[in-house]
């Protein structure tokens, strides 16, 4: 997939560091806040910024899968509560994690298999999380532990 045939799909995406993080999940299933609790998690974490709220665009190059954000959204997010909003934002970023919302698969202790995911014929970690469940703590394990 070229950058120039590169279809978007509907997710959010934030830099933490040098990686990026994917966050798929049907509508109203809490990318944009988890996006944003992120953001504003800090401490001795990587900084983190937005890449793209509610649509990005994912493309090959060099067999690491990047994804950026669309022209049209740039630098906003969906604050609940507030509405559309203005945020600073990164042009794009190397996927490190994909955060699967809602996900039929999410389990206390899930198997190996269901923490990895391939996009784009490239393998990559993967957490699963449960409807209800708030996903910013797995997230933040994932960044901090081995």
């Amino acid at each position: 997939m070229t950058s120039a045939g590169s279809a978007s799909i509907h997710a959010s995406a934030v830099l933490a560091g040098n990686r990026a993080v994917l966050i798929r999940g049907p509508s109203g299933s809490g990318k944009s806040r988890l996006a944003f609790d992120r953001a504003l998690a800090g401490g001795y974490l990587p900084p983190t910024t937005l890449i793209g709220d509610d649509r990005v665009r994912l493309t090959v190059n060099g067999g690491t899968l990047t994804v950026r954000g669309v022209a049209e959204l740039a630098g906003k997010i969906e604050i609940r509560g507030l509405g559309i909003r203005s945020v600073n934002y990164a042009a794009d970023g190397p996927i490190g994690l994909v955060v699967d919302l809602n996900a039929a698969d999410a389990a206390r202790l899930p198997p190996p298999e269901s923490l990895k995911t391939t996009l784009e014929g490239l393998e990559l970690p993967r957490i699963p999380v449960g409807a209800d469940f708030n996903a910013l703590p797995l997230v933040l394990a994932f960044l901090t532990t081995t």
